[in-house]
């Protein structure tokens, strides 16, 4: 039984009393039993609108943790999101240990944010002259 027929229950057997209606107490019982149905009311549309906001709400979880899959799952996974000439590096943040998946273009940034923690980390490439990306050119001159 919900809120609002259990105050049209109350208000059925305070009828059925055969109370005077005239008489003080008739007048609270009536006034209470009043409130008691706005309140079961409000009570109603309160959770009309709980639920609704649960939903919209784990559509919205669900979106994101798509999109996190998406942006920050392993170089090697299935959805194909990582292009296969681009290479992908790990860091681990040193504040909660996650690890972040970088590639060429956010390497270039002198920092990034961690999505787990969001601290700031801040990169420092040293090349060591093994790499394809800079050691080339510089043999070159």
């Amino acid at each position: 039984m919900t809120i609002t027929e259990k105050v049209s229950y109350l208000k059925g057997l305070a009828d059925g009393l055969g109370l005077d209606k005239d008489a003080k107490e008739t007048k609270l019982f009536n006034s209470i039993i009043d409130i008691l149905g706005d309140l079961s009311l409000s009570v109603a549309d309160l959770e009309d609108d709980v639920d609704e906001i649960v939903e919209q709400l784990d559509a919205v979880d669900e979106d994101l943790s798509d999109l996190e899959e998406f942006v920050y799952d392993d170089c090697d996974d299935e959805c194909g999101c990582w292009d296969d000439d681009e290479e992908c590096y790990e860091v681990e943040c040193p504040s909660c240990g996650e690890i972040i998946y970088l590639d060429e273009d956010m390497l270039d940034e002198d920092e990034i944010e961690c999505p787990s923690c969001g601290e700031t980390l801040e990169l420092d490439i040293e090349c060591d002259g093994d790499c394809d990306c800079c050691c080339d050119d510089a043999d070159d001159e």
